[in-house]
């Protein structure tokens, strides 16, 4: 039987209007408009700030008429109905052409909800036809407890748009609501009496229809607990699908205990338990699939290698895939040195990138099919038809938020058993969005830094405020290569290009919040053409040896432009973010990052820790023109005041949107999260995966809850199925 929720809008409220929420808010079934919630609940009694009113905003707003005036236009035939409505403070008016019948509704003293764009005549805000909905003056007569119930009754206000006011999807609302059967509810009985909820149907009646305050923040509790719950048990249900699936146990052995011992420096407590936590996963017979997330610099990549030569030891196969061409080749020549001449001749590392010469290609696909290669490291190539493994028993994705779903899946399905999986990143996850996006893998946490690290020294050069301090970031950077050292610039563009046309452009991350302020969107940026010019005729670098590194660079190019800059044979790379990770190099000192408020805060992160690698003291210039106030501005500033990435990560997550923290961007689909919010229901989170676990221990297939198992089913749609599943 076909669930209530799913019925077509159309079959509900006819197709005039089924087709108007379609265009305006893409709503396709009843389910999708019962969860369009109102953003706030107005009454009747209340009235709105009307001088608050900004131009060209879609407002709905409750106020009263004061003043009616019909004149004729002397420029056209007809006439102009002009309505002077007031909040008790300021004064808007409607303006209606050729409707001189309006003036029989509205009337001095009536008042009602009106809603269009604000518009502005000769220094008077206005709304020009706009829709409204008067309040009914018979249910004001008496001033008895009806009335007054009536006058505080909460009237839900929508998203809403110029098309689709508030109250038309109010009626939509109220038709399917007085027809709505009963709803089945995936959230079990015990879980509701236990948090002393409502049921789903009365849930969505009292969000829409309350009649005081309390019974809306009852269902929205309710429905928010909802959300969070079915999210988690979609999580743990995949989660336990996963380690359904055979997988070969990789045991550890001479290789490894080989490595370690030949190893200039001792592990950090966290490198020791992490490394446990990741052998015992190996030695399973599920595949492992743990997420480490630890600082920049704090040896993230160390602990993949001893996992890779686990793998090893039993002739099998580890594929790092890495998202820029320079990390991969970087990665291939870490990994090297790392392992050493003779451990390297054993291992035979071996690199595949889309720009390789094909001679290269070849040999490299060869390697790896005949399993020679033990260690296989490469971009986006990896995921090619032509690449085939001989035993592909661990996968390293390297900084997993650069990759979509597919990609990973498609390389995770190369091993005739599902491989092993270890995802890395050096953007530190709040607790809440790892139960969140992650609450399939296991996570685990690198939080100190190697011995010897020297704090990163960050300042933000505000151009807003101080517009001659242009000069002095330029003087700044040649006094640290006075003293031998080496310096970054990172700018948001390759040139004057749009961004569709710039493979580097703006932020290569669209879901790190970036290049959000209208300000910084209106600026053209920093390009790496028009700085490398520039800097090399600056009197504070002169003679220095300026060179730029981009994506529209080929491999050999930007790998020959790193080496020469990793050998010291370059004092200033002018980049984009194709450095933003795990470029290494130690004597590079000084990172000035150009238009730092178009990055998000993660990035910014990722860039300053680009510098002070080595025995040198690292100093980061964050250069915004961005106003003080502004949220560019914040976001900069946040990340100048602390080196804590998970400080940063939790300030990140409070000034980003939603939808992004919840990988709406990589999963190609809008989150079907309306109420939840990471940021500030870390508990309720917790609280919902601690019910969700508890009935899928009693109930692994969910046989004994249907509601539940339907709603599981009828919220995934199809991309969300295959986010959770390839994640």
């Amino acid at each position: 039987m076909t669930n209530a929720l799913d019925a077509k809008l159309s079959s509900a409220l006819g197709d005039r209007s089924a087709n108007s929420l379609k265009k305006a808010f893409g709503m396709l079934t009843v389910g999708d408009l019962l969860t369009h919630y109102p953003r706030r609940y107005a009454r009747r009694g209340e009235l709105t700030a009307l001088s608050d009113l900004a131009i060209d905003e879609n407002v709905t707003i409750v106020a009263e008429v004061i003043e009616v005036v019909e004149r004729t236009m002397r420029q056209r035939k007809g006439s102009i109905l002009e309505v002077r409505i007031t909040d008790g403070k300021g004064i808007l008016v409607l303006t209606f052409f050729n409707q001189a019948w309006r003036k029989n509704d509205l009337k001095p003293g009536v008042r009602g909800i009106f809603a269009g764009k604000v518009g502005d005549y000769r220094g008077t805000r206005q709304l020009a036809h706009p829709d409204y909905e008067l309040f009914e003056a018979g249910d004001e007569r008496d001033a008895g407890p009806e009335a007054k119930k009536w006058a505080m009754m909460p009237i839900p206000i929508y998203p809403a748009t110029s098309t689709v006011a508030s109250w038309q999807i109010a009626k939509a609302l109220g038709v399917v609501l007085d027809t709505l059967p009963s709803i089945d509810d995936p959230v079990p009985a015990s879980v509701r009496v236990d948090r002393e909820l409502l049921d789903l149907g009365q849930a969505y009646q009292l969000i829409h229809r309350p009649e005081n305050d309390a019974q809306w923040r009852r269902a929205r509790d309710t429905l928010r607990f909802h959300e969070a719950f079915l999210l988690q048990a979609a999580l743990l249900q995949r989660r336990a699908a996963l380690r359904e699936q055979p997988a070969t146990p990789r045991i550890p052995g001479p290789e490894l205990a080989g490595f370690d011992a030949a190893l200039p420096f001792a592990l950090t407590d966290d490198q020791r338990l992490v490394g446990d936590e990741i052998t015992r996963d190996l030695a399973a017979t599920v595949p492992m699939n743990r997420l480490v997330q630890g600082e920049v610099g704090s040896g993230k990549t160390l602990v993949a290698v001893r996992a890779m030569l686990t793998v090893a030891e039993s002739g099998g196969q580890s594929a790092l895939l890495a998202p820029t061409e320079v990390l991969a080749a970087q990665h291939l020549r870490s990994i090297v040195q790392t392992l050493g001449p003779d451990r390297a001749a054993r291992m035979r590392p071996v690199l595949l990138t889309g720009q390789l010469p094909m001679a290269e290609r070849r040999k490299a696909l060869l390697a790896i099919a005949s399993g020679a290669s033990r260690i296989v490291i490469g971009t986006h190539a990896l995921l090619g038809d032509q690449v085939q493994f001989a035993d592909l028993g661990l996968v390293v994705v390297d900084e997993q938020h650069r990759f979509g779903v597919e990609q990973r899946e498609s390389l995770r399905r190369k091993g005739s058993l599902p491989p092993h999986v270890l995802v890395l990143t050096a953007t530190p996850i709040p607790r809440t969005v790892a139960m969140t996006v992650f609450g399939d893998l296991d996570v685990s946490t690198i939080a100190t830094l190697p011995a010897g690290r020297i704090p990163i020294v960050s300042h933000v050069v505000p151009l807003a405020d101080k517009p001659g301090w242009w000069n002095r970031v330029w003087a700044r950077l040649g006094e640290e290569l006075e003293q031998g050292r080496q310096g970054f610039v990172v700018v948001p563009a390759i040139d004057a290009a749009t961004p569709e046309d710039d493979p580097d452009a703006l932020a290569d991350d669209p879901a790190d919040g970036s290049a959000d302020d209208t300000d910084a969107v209106a600026r053209p940026p920093a390009t790496v053409a028009e700085l490398t010019p520039l800097l090399r005729s600056h009197p504070a670098l002169a003679g220095r040896r300026v060179e730029p590194l981009h994506g529209r660079m080929s491999t050999d190019e930007k790998d020959a432009t790193m080496q020469a800059f990793a050998r010291g044979e370059i004092d200033v790379l002018v980049a984009t973010t194709v450095i933003e990770v795990g470029v290494d190099v130690p004597n590079a000192s000084t990172m000035v990052v150009a238009d730092a408020d178009r990055f998000g805060v993660s990035q910014l992160h990722q860039l300053r820790g680009r510098v002070g690698r080595g025995g040198v003291p690292g100093l980061c210039l964050f250069v915004t023109a961005a106003q003080q106030g502004s949220l560019a501005r914040e976001r900069v500033e946040a990340v100048a005041a602390t080196l804590d990435g998970f400080e940063l990560a939790q300030i990140d997550l409070e000034l980003r949107r939603e939808g992004d923290v919840l990988g709406a961007n990589q999963s190609g689909g809008r989150s079907s999260l309306r109420l939840l919010r990471v940021a500030t229901d870390g508990d309720l989170i917790l609280q919902a995966r601690e019910a969700a676990a508890e009935v899928l221990e009693h109930d692994a297939t969910l046989s004994e809850h249907p509601s539940l198992k339907a709603a599981l089913a009828r919220r995934l749609d199809e991309t969300d199925r295959e986010f959770l599943a390839k994640n």
